[in-house]
């Protein structure tokens, strides 16, 4: 048996801390799976010092992740072979995300971008974690997958209430820029 957390979209700049209950699960996990947009090297650090991280970059990563990380990864557990990447659908349409898996040749896609959990099981699993400090329209989550004898469970982990995060969102979006400039 393995147990995974997935998480993404995590977008903590240098001074940010990881949240406590990403701490206590990622570090109970055998593998953790990061779908891109840590933004900062030192969250991408964090993670990785709590146990086995896998992780491909977003959109958003600092020029350094986005040099350090692939843009997807597979990785096989017990015999289920998992895909990671971080743009794979926009939405609630997971046309895009279920040709990826295929392309991928996975039984498991897990992907951020969308900033919301989804979990849907068809020919293959699809799942995205949503996001820990950036949810939209939903509570700031991880996902855990459960890999038991060749088959896999996904559940979504939620890491508090459902929040309105646009003036932290934009506040952090104006510290980016001005960083750039």
């Amino acid at each position: 048996m393995s147990r995974i957390i997935a998480l993404s979209d995590t977008h903590l700049m240098e001074d940010d801390r990881l949240p406590e209950a990403v701490v206590a699960l990622a570090s109970k996990a055998d593998i953790i799976l990061h779908a891109g947009d840590f933004i900062s090297v030192q969250a991408h650090s964090a993670l990785k010092d709590l146990g086995r991280l896998v992780a491909v970059r977003g959109n958003s990563d600092s020029p350094q992740l986005k040099r350090l990380l692939p843009k997807r990864e597979v990785i096989e557990v017990e015999g289920v072979k998992i895909g990671l990447v971080h743009m794979a659908s926009h939405g609630s349409d997971l046309v895009g995300a279920e040709m990826m898996a295929r392309e991928m040749n996975c039984e498991v896609l897990v992907f951020g971008h969308i900033h919301r959990p989804l979990i849907e099981k068809g020919r293959r699993l699809l799942i995205c974690p949503g996001s820990t400090s950036q949810p939209r329209m939903s509570a700031p989550s991880v996902a855990e997958l459960m890999v038991i004898d060749g088959t896999v469970q996904g559940r979504i982990i939620p890491l508090g209430s459902p929040a309105c995060n646009y003036l932290k969102y934009a506040e952090r979006l104006g510290r980016e820029e001005s960083e750039e400039k």
